[in-house]
């Protein structure tokens, strides 16, 4: 008999993918200690080379860090990580010479929760089915929202921009937005007070980038308009009477982006001086070989 798939678990509607997060950091010094050398991230080589800024590479998404006041996101970040215990032993390295920042680290059974200098939060985790074929990436990002959110937050998306969401209630009540194949954006209810919005944001990619605009120009919502490829938002309402949700920069792009598809370069950072082997200084950030017929 012949194998049936679901083909449901490929749908992706609207949201094409989850490139990049952006927060500002206030040195940019600590800020290579602890994305390059302790989590072991690729700065672009191509993109903002300067010291005002750094592109880090983590497979196909990013971290954005330009230079300014500290922005924490309000929740953490999940990541996909192809060696654990590699990674664990450049976290201990960078120990010492983070002192005296936020920077922390926890180690679990299948996961490594790390604090940034800053506060911001990152869980990391190893391949598995379940995040696809990706061994290195971004695959959600979770943030704070207040009780009773949820329910209006899924809607907005449904309507507004056309994203494939829903809210989940086990283990507590969470709309989970697809936001590209096996990405999402998460917004969890919470009793935590929810800091101030400080301007850090998410950019997304769009199939259809019109539509939503219309949609959110509607109702008064583009907060910038960037360029023929390229808009935001910052505010997510209740549809039925307008009121603020969640405030969470959106940086919309088009599939026609000169960004779009851009290839990453992505460096093993287990390879160092001492040990090179020629032909293992690139990371492969997919799985080999999966049957695909």
């Amino acid at each position: 008999m012949e194998k049936e798939f679901d083909r449901r678990e490929e749908d992706i509607a609207n949201f094409v993918g989850l490139e990049h997060t952006n927060v500002r950091v206030p040195d940019q010094r600590l800020a290579t200690l602890f994305y390059v050398e302790g989590m072991g991230f690729t700065r672009d080589p191509y993109m903002v080379p300067g010291v005002k800024n750094m592109w880090m590479n983590i497979g196909r998404t990013q971290i954005h860090l330009p230079t300014g006041k500290a922005q924490v996101i309000p929740g953490c970040t999940g990541i996909v990580i192809p060696d654990i215990k590699a990674l664990r032993s450049r976290l201990k390295a960078v120990e010492k010479e983070l002192k005296g920042t936020n920077y922390a680290f926890k180690f679990g059974r299948n996961r490594i929760d790390v604090t940034c200098p800053w506060g911001n939060k990152y869980s990391c985790f190893p391949p598995n089915k379940k995040f696809g074929r990706i061994t290195l990436g971004i695959r959600y990002v979770e943030l704070n929202c207040r009780p009773g959110t949820a329910d209006g937050i899924a809607k907005f998306y449904n309507l507004i921009m056309g994203a494939k969401a829903g809210v989940r209630r086990s283990g507590g009540v969470a709309a989970h937005v697809h936001a590209g194949h096996h990405q999402w954006i998460i917004f969890r209810e919470t009793n935590t007070k929810i800091p101030r919005f400080d301007g850090h944001h998410i950019q997304v990619y769009l199939a259809n980038f019109s539509a939503p605009h219309a949609a959110l120009k509607e109702i008064g919502l583009v907060s910038e308009e960037n360029n023929q490829y390229q808009y935001r938002f910052k505010h997510i309402v209740d549809l039925q009477n307008g009121k603020k949700l969640h405030t969470l920069e959106h940086e919309i792009r088009s599939m026609t982006h000169p960004l779009y598809g851009r290839p990453m370069i992505n460096r093993n950072p287990n390879q160092h001086n001492n040990n090179y082997a020629a032909g293992h200084s690139d990371r492969a950030f997919m799985l080999e070989g999966e049957e695909l017929r």
